[in-house]
């Protein structure tokens, strides 16, 4: 399974992971899924990190170099990937979020995500 990680998801994983369920930790774990992480959310860490909120306090930079070191795959944000937000119904207004789950919906992927917003879109949503 091909697997994008939100944000929060994300920096659970790298910092965090007992604020991860037993079945998100199998499927991270797991060599027959394939981890990817998207320029959206290491673009939401830094101007978050620059707002001074505290559940984004990691440096991008390491967290970035870690993620590539440890098997993910960076994804980009293409125009496709802007196009695709036409689509969405606008349960959810956070763009970091919309953002995420278009790429994961134009690029194949699960968007494994803990946000009750998100997981309303149901399809392509993998919820920890």
């Amino acid at each position: 399974m091909k697997l994008l990680l939100d944000t929060h998801v994300l920096l659970w994983a790298a910092g965090m992971p007992d604020r991860l369920s037993k079945s998100a930790l199998r499927l991270l774990s797991s060599r027959e899924n394939s981890l990817f992480f998207s320029a959206a959310s290491i673009w939401e860490i830094v101007i978050k990190l620059g707002l001074g909120r505290k559940d984004f306090r990691v440096d991008p930079y390491r967290l970035r170099r870690e993620l590539v070191a440890h098997g993910y795959t960076e994804l980009p944000i293409m125009a496709e990937h802007a196009l695709r937000l036409e689509s969405l119904p606008p349960l959810h207004k956070d763009p970091f979020d919309r953002i995420l789950l278009a790429q994961a919906r134009s690029e194949g992927l699960f968007l494994m995500t803990a946000d009750s917003a998100v997981i309303q879109y149901g399809d392509g949503v993998l919820a920890v």
